[in-house]
């Protein structure tokens, strides 16, 4: 390059990307699931199922006795990127990232609220749904994150936009809820004041505005309730859901806003 104030300028570009690049302040920094082989003693499970390693990852190990979380219990999280990568067994596995969970769910460690009962067929019995009904009207174990927090949703195939990966589930709809996720995808949730963005393999497919004067209407029991407020900074967890909802995570890192990180 012969002229030197071309040269310069690329010199100060390369700099100033390096240094960007090498930034503490914007880098991502994992939370780890497992330590010496075993899950890191900085999440905590609530309810019921459990978690396993498998291959280096971490996977859901649910129980149809009813949803269990697990929550990093060391810090909140207040405005910033998560960033997860999964992988689901089934196109339909089921699973959720949630933050912005209230102080509250580190009491339900001893709380794991009603146990589904199976008939013959091995449904839910009549009689152990009610008991789960009042048990998520009472936010008890993992249904105090369901109405205390967000769900970011797993679960593709056949799903409605409200329902589908990506969607915050039952308040906003995700433009790919059937994406493929049966093999390695990564999730980019940003938390920036009341809003929600959820970014799948670098495509922007779900914004959600918390003061929304007019939020989708609560259908079923299951649904998070509509009135409580969420807190700007709170705990983030990862569900299991039903026996055949077999979902892998292989890594779950934060790092901070930065002035450009929503567009």
């Amino acid at each position: 390059m012969r002229n030197p104030e071309l040269l310069l300028v690329a010199i100060l570009t390369f700099a100033l990307g390096f240094a960007q690049a090498a930034d503490p302040a914007t880098a991502w920094r994992p939370l780890p699931f497992i330590t010496n082989g075993e899950l890191d003693t900085n999440w905590i499970h609530i309810g019921y199922g459990g978690w396993t390693v498998d291959n280096g990852a971490l996977r859901t190990k649910p129980d149809a006795k009813g949803l269990g979380l697990l929550v990093y219990q060391k810090e909140r999280f207040g405005n910033c990127q998560i960033r997860l990568i999964f992988k689901t067994k089934e196109t339909n596995s089921n699973s959720g990232l949630y933050v912005r969970i209230g102080d509250g769910i580190l009491d339900q460690v001893n709380r794991p609220g009603a146990i589904y009962e199976l008939d013959a067929n091995g449904h839910p019995t009549d009689a152990s749904t009610e008991r789960m009904k009042t048990s998520s009207e009472r936010e008890e174990g993992p249904w105090f994150a369901v109405h205390r927090g967000y769900e970011i949703q797993i679960a593709s195939s056949g799903a409605a936009p409200l329902n589908g990966t990506g969607s915050v589930y039952s308040l906003a709809p995700s433009a790919a809820p059937n994406v493929e996720t049966r093999q390695w995808v990564t999730m980019i949730v940003t938390l920036k004041g009341d809003r929600i963005f959820v970014d799948l393999d670098g495509r922007r497919i779900t914004t959600f505005d918390s003061t929304a004067s007019n939020p989708p209407a609560r259908e079923i029991w299951y649904q998070p309730k509509r009135d409580p407020k969420r807190p700007q900074a709170g705990y983030i967890g990862l569900q299991t859901h039903d026996p055949k909802d077999i979902v892998w995570f292989k890594e779950i890192s934060v790092r901070p806003l930065s002035r450009d990180a929503v567009k």
